[in-house]
């Protein structure tokens, strides 16, 4: 598969290059970022070192003109674009990347809500692409492969969405939870999830522990529709690089028990050799730079109550590895093709 990668330069955008550079099925033919990027004109290696001799591609500004040159031919070559973009940036170019037969997978947020009214509210923009909208799938890799394989844009899920609906599907799929009970979802993220830009607000100079967008945050939405459940989501910043992780509490119904509570956990994850069902809590550092999750629960059933904890990297099984995992299914390859042989580390 020949592909695109616009974003090149933020964090995430250099992970899924770096995944997709060491992709044994994949072809990278360009790299894109914005025209007022300070990045344009220099290789990926040269921005990021570690990479030098593996990737040397220039990164090149994108623009209409740029896609007019490159692919409003239908004699391109490119088969998919990945978007590591601003939201509103990919809600108005997917259509474009659809019409010449290019295949979307969308990092950004600008497809994840199927309801077109909240955006405004949660992305600050109105989305004009309603047929693109309609069309999506949510990339959750392990829970929507077969829509996955069968669709054309891909909204590659957020990282705290990831792991939240991780923990919680096998529990709201089987129904397994209180009706109409508010699920209470407890985020921690490393500065990086705020992405590469330099801001006083994620300098490790004046990041504390903190509480952030509490009742607003725009992936409680995400998690709700996605749980089919009301969520209640608390994210806090935390001063370290990256990493995720989040401890949801969940009331279970009047004779739920630990047993049916495991078994749904088990049955959900079984054989998907990223995720990865621990007996022990589980800490950032065993998942950083990798593309695992792991799960851990316990049930107090006097209390009728599930807390469940997910771990993960935020740029790789948050992001890029999450995306490699939607493109391997696409390819009819198993999910974890080439991030498990190669690490998955970036």
């Amino acid at each position: 598969m020949k592909v695109v990668v616009i974003g090149a330069s933020g964090y995430v955008g250099a992970e899924l290059i770096a995944l997709l550079t060491l992709h044994n099925k994949v072809t990278l033919k360009h790299l894109l970022v914005s025209e007022q990027s300070s990045a344009r004109g220099k290789t990926f290696a040269k921005l990021h070192a570690r990479w030098q001799g593996i990737c040397d591609l220039p990164l090149q500004s994108f623009s209409p003109q740029w896609f007019e040159q490159h692919l409003s031919s239908t004699s391109h070559d490119i088969d998919a674009v990945f978007f590591a973009t601003p939201h509103e940036f990919s809600a108005q170019w997917a259509q474009a990347f659809l019409d010449v037969g290019i295949k979307v997978f969308d990092l950004s947020g600008g497809f994840r809500l199927k309801d077109p009214s909240l955006y405004p509210q949660h992305y600050g923009f109105e989305h004009q692409a309603l047929a693109a909208l309609e069309k999506a799938q949510y990339g959750l890799a392990e829970w929507h492969a077969d829509g996955i394989a069968n669709s054309e844009l891909i909204a590659v899920p957020g990282c705290y969405p990831t792991a939240s609906l991780l923990a919680l599907k096998p529990i709201t799929q089987h129904k397994l939870q209180q009706e109409n009970a508010l699920i209470v979802v407890n985020g921690i993220s490393g500065v990086s999830g705020a992405g590469r830009k330099a801001a006083l607000s994620t300098s490790f100079c004046e990041v504390s522990l903190t509480p952030y967008n509490i009742l607003q945050h725009r992936h409680q939405p995400e998690i709700s529709q996605e749980a089919h459940a009301d969520v209640i989501f608390n994210p806090h910043l935390a001063p370290y690089k990256r990493g995720l992780l989040i401890t949801a509490t969940v009331p279970l119904k009047a004779q739920v028990n630990a047993h049916q509570v495991a078994e749904a956990f088990t049955q959900a994850y079984q054989g998907q050799s990223l995720v990865r069902l621990r007996d022990s809590w589980p800490k950032i550092d065993d998942v950083a730079y990798s593309p695992f999750a792991d799960l851990y629960w316990q049930v107090d059933e006097e209390k009728q109550v599930v807390v469940v904890s997910c771990a993960i990297d935020n740029l790789l099984k948050g992001a890029a590895a999450q995306a490699v995992q939607c493109l391997n299914i696409s390819l009819g390859l198993a999910s974890d093709h080439s991030l498990l042989s190669q690490g998955g580390q970036g």
